[in-house]
């Protein structure tokens, strides 16, 4: 099972970077001045970074199994209460 949760993972970080790659090949091959491309770089490479580390950690939750608090259950012995 962890497996799959590293696949899935892995799946989404590569989604993200492709489309960080894609986005930049987009700029770069686009007719305009260099200073306009390097002004909307800058702006990216800034807001790029924590919307990756935002999307890891959604993603690395939404891919963790998650507990109904077994750990808690019942097991019919004698307690102090």
């Amino acid at each position: 099972m962890s497996s799959r949760n590293d696949n899935a993972a892995a799946a989404v970080i590569a989604f993200a970077s492709g489309a960080v790659i894609g986005a930049v090949a987009a700029l770069l091959l686009t007719p305009k001045p260099g200073h306009e491309v390097r002004e909307k770089l800058s702006g990216l490479t800034e807001s790029a970074a924590e919307k990756m580390k935002r999307y890891a950690r959604e993603a690395k939750f939404r891919a963790t199994p998650r507990t109904r608090g077994d750990e808690f259950q019942y097991d019919g012995g004698d307690a102090w209460i």
